[in-house]
Parts: structure tokens; C-alpha cells; sequence
């Protein structure tokens, strides 16, 4: 079941959910540093992060109707919106990258999620998923957001994607910190990232996987006749 988006902000409003933030969005500045002029789409609860870019391209974040609306950002609704993440109510390659976070683990329907992903995406795009890691305690801690719906391993997630078409250039994990909201734990918390990046990378609550579209081996299943692209794969 897909958390609510009111209990997503709430999350991020907490001393944990700030540290959580800045963590993904130093990560997050260091897959894609220079968007200037692009477009963006942001799919799940991404309004924490889509203000890495907004300044310098057009950034719209999309909740699932089962997530309900965020307000994102102040004072700028017309760049938030609810939609069906099974059909999403944009042309084919509209956008230049799309980052799900708190979206893949909770679709209704997530191959179905992620070939819309696929048909916004442009042909030369880059999709981020931020994914709760199978092995990692935050994806049991139903105090935070990356404690509901389905976790990946790193194997599993790569091989979704690669299902759908998509190419995985490269994956990181991240956030070692135990989900707690606990003074003393959270002095440590930078410190806890680095040595559990070297010490047990297995064990980290995300996996951050950047993909884009592998055209090869599709063709298509008929003319077109509206703004969607229907293809299989050639194999078949």
C-alpha cells in the first residue's frame, strides 16, 4: 500500500528526514550536476529533490493518485500534480530525465510504472530510481517512507529494468545511518555513512540506479496511430 504523501512530508520535516534529504540530494547533484535547460520529471514524493534543479530547468513532480498531492514547491502548485502512474497524461519522449523516488517499491502495477517511465523518457534520457535496498533495515521501518511497499537488491533491481529496456550505467548504495530519530545517533549519522560504505555496502538502506533506454531489439508492434509508441521485443 502506497504511503500517503502527507505522511512522506512529514517525515522530511523530522531532524532525521532533513539528514536523509541533504544525503540523497548530494548524491542525487552528483549523478546529474548540470541540468540547465532540460526537462524533468519527478515521479512518487520528489519534491525534496526536485529542488536540486528547478531553479535552472522545468521540473514537475507527479504523485500517484494512491499517494495523493503534494505541495510542492511553495507558492508554485501548477508544477505539482496527481496522475495515474499507469498513464500519465504526457506525449511520448517529453522529458530529458525522470527520477522516481518513494514510486517504484509502491506501484500498484510496477512494469507497467516503469514502461510509462520508459515512453516519457527521450531517447537520449537518463531515469533515476532511488529503490529501498532488500538487505537494508530501512526497508523494515515503517516509520519512514522507504519502509512500505516492495524492497530491491541491487541484482533485482538491475534486472527490472534491463526487463524493460532499460540499460543500467551505473548503481550506488547509500544511506548506512540506522532510520532513528535519536539525538546521539543522529551526531553520528555522516559518520556512520562513510564507514558503512566501506565497511558493510551490502547493507545500506538505497539503492540509487541510473538508467537509460536500450533501443536495441525493439521494433515496432504496428504503425502508429495516436502519441503513444507500442513495442516488442524483436526476439519474440
Amino acid at each position: 500500500m502506497a504511503i500517503d504523501a502527507r505522511d512522506a512530508a512529514g517525515f522530511y520535516a523530522t531532524p532525521l528526514g532533513r539528514l536523509t534529504a541533504d544525503l540523497l540530494r548530494k548524491k542525487l547533484s552528483a549523478f546529474w550536476p548540470s541540468c540547465a535547460n532540460l526537462s524533468i520529471l519527478g515521479l512518487g514524493f520528489t519534491g525534496p529533490y526536485l529542488s536540486l534543479w528547478r531553479d535552472h530547468a522545468r521540473c514537475l513532480a507527479v504523485s500517484p493518485a494512491a499517494m495523493g498531492p503534494a505541495a510542492w514547491p511553495a507558492g508554485r502548485a501548477s508544477l505539482a500534480c496527481v496522475a495515474e502512474e499507469e498513464a500519465l497524461p504526457f506525449d511520448d519522449l517529453s522529458f530529458d530525465r525522470i527520477l522516481i523516488v518513494h514510486g517504484l517499491e509502491q506501484a500498484e502495477n510496477t512494469r507497467r510504472a516503469l514502461r510509462e517511465a520508459w515512453r516519457l523518457l527521450k531517447d537520449d534520457g537518463r531515469l533515476i530510481v532511488v529503490a529501498p535496498n532488500r538487505r537494508g533495515i530501512w526497508a523494515y521501518m515503517e516509520s519512514t517512507p522507504f519502509g512500505h511497499g516492495q524492497p530491491y537488491s541491487e541484482n533485482q533491481l538491475s534486472r527490472l529494468l534491463s526487463s524493460l529496456f532499460f540499460h543500467v550505467e551505473q548503481q550506488q548504495a547509500v544511506l548506512f545511518a540506522p532510520p532513528v530519530d535519536w539525538r546521539p545517533a543522529l551526531r553520528l549519522f555522516n559518520a556512520m555513512e562513510r564507514a558503512g560504505r566501506t565497511l558493510t555496502p551490502q547493507f545500506a538502506g538505497l539503492t540509487i540506479a541510473e538508467a537509460t533506454k536500450d533501443l536495441h531489439g525493439l521494433m515496432p508492434a504496428r504503425p502508429r496511430t495516436s502519441g503513444r509508441r507500442v513495442l516488442v521485443d524483436a526476439g519474440l
